[in-house]
Order: C-alpha cells, then sequence, then structure tokens
C-alpha cells in the first residue's frame, strides 16, 4: 500500500444502524421531549412572573439566564459523565435537578428564588441534549446526521407540546402551581424512559480511520484547538441571534396587543416547524456535511430575523415564526455532526458539551440582551437588529472554515 493511499472507512459492527439504534433513538427523543420542559416553560411564565414580582422585562429573563447558564455548564459536566459511565448517569442526577428545580420554583417567594431554582432546572435539562445526541451518535454510522437531528428534534418537540400546556395550567391554576405540576409530570415520565438507555454503545468499535480520529480530514491550517474555539464562538453568535425570537416572542405580541396566548401559539409553531427542519438538516448533513449544512441554517435564520424588521401584523407574525423554526431548527445539531466529524468518537460527549455549552451561552446573553435593549429604546425594533448583527459573525465563521482546503488522509500502515 503506497503512503498516498487514502484510507477506507471499516465497515460498521452489527450493532451500528440496527433495529435496536432506532428503537434506541425513539426512546432518547421521549426523554429529551420529557425533560426539555425545562427550556420553554420560562418564556409563557415570563408575564406572570414580571407582573407578580412587579420587575422590569429585563430583570424578568434573569430566570432564563440563569437556566441557560446552568445548561451551558452544567452540558460540559454531563457530557464528562456520559463519556466516563455512560448516558444513564447524567440523566438521573438531570432527571433529579430538574424535579427539585421546579418545586422550588412553583415555593419561590421573590425573583432571585425563583431564578436560582431555574439554575438547577438547567444543570438538569442539559443532561438529556448533549449527552443523549452524543450517546446516539455512536448508534448510527450511514444515518448519523439523520438520527443526531432526529435526537435533537426532541427539544424543539418539547417546545412544541409544553408551552400550551404550561399556559393552559397557569391560566386556570397559576404559575405556582403549574410549576410543581410539572415536577410531577417528570418525576412519573423520566425513569422508565432512562431505565431503557442502560445499555452501553462500544465506542471502540465506531472509531473513524482518520489521524484525529473522526470521519473528515482535518481542515489545513486548523488546529484542533482552534475548530474548538470557532465552532465555540460560532455557537455563540447564531444562538444569541435564535434567542431574540424564542425568548421574547410571547412577550412581544402582548405588547403590540395581540396577547400571550397569540405569543404562545407562535412560540409553538416556531418549534413545530424547527422539528422539520431538524430532521431536514439531518439528511442535508447526511450528504453535504455538518459545515455546510451549518452554514446553510446561518444564512436562512438571517433572512427570517430580518423578516420581523419589516412585518408586525398578527398574521404575518405567524407566518415568519413559522419560517423561524425552518429555517434554523438545524443550526445547534450541525455542531454536533461537526464535532463526530473531525474529533475522536471517545471525546464526543465532552466536546459536543462544550459546543453546545457556547450555543446555550449565546441564548442565555441574547435573551438578556434583548430585553434589555427593549427597556433601553422601548421597542424591540434594534433588538431584532442585534440579532442579525450576530449571525452575520455565525455565517463568516461558517464561510471561512468552508474555505479551508482538507488535508490528505493516509491509510494506516
Amino acid at each position: 500500500m503506497t503512503s498516498d493511499t487514502v484510507a477506507i472507512r471499516p465497515e460498521p459492527p452489527d450493532e451500528i444502524d440496527s433495529r435496536y439504534s432506532w428503537t434506541r433513538l425513539v426512546v432518547a427523543v421521549l426523554a429529551a421531549t420529557v425533560t426539555s420542559v425545562g427550556m420553554w416553560s420560562i418564556m409563557v411564565a415570563l408575564p406572570a412572573v414580571q407582573a407578580e414580582f412587579g420587575v422590569a422585562r429585563a430583570d424578568a429573563t434573569l430566570p432564563f439566564t440563569l437556566a441557560m447558564a446552568g445548561f451551558a455548564g452544567g452540558g460540559v459536566l454531563m457530557g464528562r459523565l456520559a463519556d466516563r459511565y455512560g448516558v444513564v448517569t447524567p440523566m438521573t442526577l438531570g432527571g433529579a435537578s430538574i424535579v427539585l428545580g421546579y418545586v422550588a420554583a412553583g415555593l419561590s417567594q421573590s425573583l432571585w428564588q425563583y431564578a436560582a431554582a431555574h439554575l438547577l432546572i438547567g444543570i438538569g435539562v442539559s443532561s438529556a441534549f448533549g449527552p443523549l445526541i452524543a450517546d446516539i451518535s455512536y448508534w448510527f454510522e450511514r444515518y448519523r446526521g439523520v438520527a443526531v437531528s432526529i435526537c435533537a428534534a426532541g427539544n424543539y418537540l418539547a417546545g412544541t407540546v409544553w408551552p400550551p400546556i404550561v399556559h393552559y395550567g397557569i391560566a386556570t391554576s397559576g404559575w405556582r402551581a403549574t410549576h410543581i405540576g410539572v415536577a410531577v409530570a417528570i418525576a412519573v415520565m423520566l425513569p422508565g424512559l432512562i431505565f431503557l438507555l442502560r445499555r452501553r454503545p462500544n465506542i471502540r468499535a465506531v472509531a473513524g480511520g482518520a489521524a484525529n480520529g473522526g470521519t473528515a480530514p482535518p481542515l489545513e491550517g486548523v488546529s484542533p484547538r482552534t475548530l474548538m474555539v470557532l465552532l465555540s464562538v460560532a455557537g455563540v453568535a447564531c444562538c444569541v441571534a435564535m434567542s431574540m425570537p424564542q425568548v421574547h416572542i410571547v412577550a412581544y405580541c402582548g405588547d403590540l396587543g395581540y396577547g400571550v396566548a397569540r405569543g404562545a401559539e407562535m412560540l409553538s409553531i416556531m418549534m413545530g416547524f424547527g422539528i422539520i427542519s431538524r430532521i431536514a438538516s439531518g439528511f442535508i448533513a447526511d450528504r453535504i456535511g455538518g459545515l455546510r449544512t451549518l452554514l446553510l441554517g446561518s444564512f436562512l435564520q438571517g433572512v427570517a430575523l430580518f423578516l420581523y424588521l419589516l412585518f408586525d401584523g398578527m398574521l404575518s407574525l405567524y407566518v415568519i415564526s413559522a419560517l423561524f423554526g425552518l429555517f434554523q431548527g438545524g443550526i445547534v445539531p450541525s455542531y454536533a455532526i461537526i464535532v463526530r466529524e473531525y474529533f475522536p468518537p471517545k471525546e464526543a460527549g465532552t466536546r459536543i458539551g462544550i459546543v453546545l455549552m457556547a450555543t446555550i451561552v449565546g441564548m442565555a446573553l441574547g435573551g438578556w440582551l434583548s430585553g434589555l435593549i427593549f427597556d433601553l429604546t422601548g421597542s424591540y425594533a434594534a433588538a431584532f437588529g442585534n440579532g442579525l448583527a450576530w449571525n452575520l459573525l455565525n455565517l463568516g465563521i461558517a464561510i471561512w472554515l468552508l474555505w479551508r482546503p482538507a488535508t490528505r488522509r493516509l491509510a494506516p500502515a
């Protein structure tokens, strides 16, 4: 075999892309849907919590910021636990953290107590995102992009299912009773799903043949550390932009006089179309790769943000929210696919956790910045413009990485 022969990836073992792999994916999606209520209940409860505690809009978004901080920091910790012990350990700890956080939120007597409770919730939710995505990536080879995207869609499925339920609970029983009710629901539904995920993958069997351990050759002049930094910056930027509609659409509709119920419906529609986008992006990534999928999603998200600047009629907002969900849903899963393409499988949980931490930092920063800009300007127009500027940074990083040529990957001796 000559030194310039390109390595051929070995055939995956029988357990990869098997019937069990797809069954496990279904269970993972259900677990993510149940657990990710902590990502979306805050937006629906925001107007009621703001009214009860009598605080400004920026202050009312503090619970969301702390939840995202818990999600970000917890994602790295949970990813390391998943790399070492499997996905069951972080999900068990995370489920307990969510239940405790929702009970504490329902009993809170001040905004600071309510926000601190959401820090626990955020840590818990992180256990069912990065670790689950990394785990599912081990069970698929040919359909990895699709599987990762479907697994990540569980987060958006939660955004479709939970907001109307939480809104109904708040309208009929109050936000305190609703939070405690969510804690009970998680405690009942999650343990059985965790039990079904107890089997661990054979990580050695799914290792790629490249020198860096991934399935794609490394980019010329881009070290693993540099690539991680750039992906992290891109993650912050895209999610500062993404958070504006997701965090503030309910309050935005209330300010426009359409009512918070309409805003909750728009959020649900946004997440519903996000599910379609995430699954479709998996098929696209399996054909064009994670970086090109990231570039496509970033460009389309920018288009939707620009449309928010142009139109604010109720029908227009329904349509644009659907488009926003359809355009941006594949961005975050793209990072996980990129990590699996360019880094060793044994590091997937930790590295995916780091990149997803960056995206959550972006969501937290963007949610707070949008609220602050609203308080300073009295409208959301400047906040949408701020999101569009951050989106351009994400787009620029994706373009630069795609311009880097790939180095030749040599066959092992």
